[in-house]
């Protein structure tokens, strides 16, 4: 694969970014399968959707270490 330069940029995605996502960053990691179905299996007994259960998690671990959460 050629490097990526000027002359070779890379290639952008021809779809329009869907609204809820501009200026929003994806974060990601990889999880056990167990780990992955106890996250859905929780948010969808709270009535919250995936992305809704990570950012009170994230939230939680921000003031665990003495930062502002953020939300959203």
């Amino acid at each position: 694969m050629a490097p990526k330069t000027a002359a070779n940029p890379p290639a952008m995605s021809s779809q329009p970014t869907t609204a809820s996502r501009i200026g929003r960053k994806a974060i990601s990691g990889y999880f056990s399968p167990e780990m992955s179905l106890a996250m859905h299996t929780c948010a969808r007994r709270h009535g919250m959707n995936l992305q809704a259960l990570m950012a009170e998690a994230f939230d939680d671990v921000l003031r665990k270490y003495g930062e502002s959460p953020i939300g959203k």
